[in-house]
């Protein structure tokens, strides 16, 4: 599991709608936070999601090419099973 170590902070300088503006000024005041505050928690929640999703594909494509390896070496067992039947 990754460290949370002390890294550098850069600034990053992004473009939106006038209408997200309008919604985070909002919401940081509602939650007494700094708009950039904000951004960089939803940054890195969806980061989170974004590479849990990648996580799991991996996940799932290993364990598939692992049941495919399986049902190989299964048919190589068959001649073998029938013979004690």
């Amino acid at each position: 599991m990754q460290q949370d170590l002390p890294s550098k902070q850069v600034r990053l300088n992004i473009q939106i709608s006038s209408e997200l503006k309008r919604k985070l000024v909002e919401i940081s005041t509602i939650e007494g936070k700094k708009i950039s505050v904000l951004v960089r928690e939803s940054i890195e929640e969806n980061l989170k999601q974004i590479e849990k999703k990648l996580l799991e594909e991996k996940m799932k494509q290993a364990y598939l090419g692992l049941s495919q390896e399986n049902l190989e070496i299964s048919k190589d067992f068959e001649q073998i099973d029938a013979e004690n039947l």
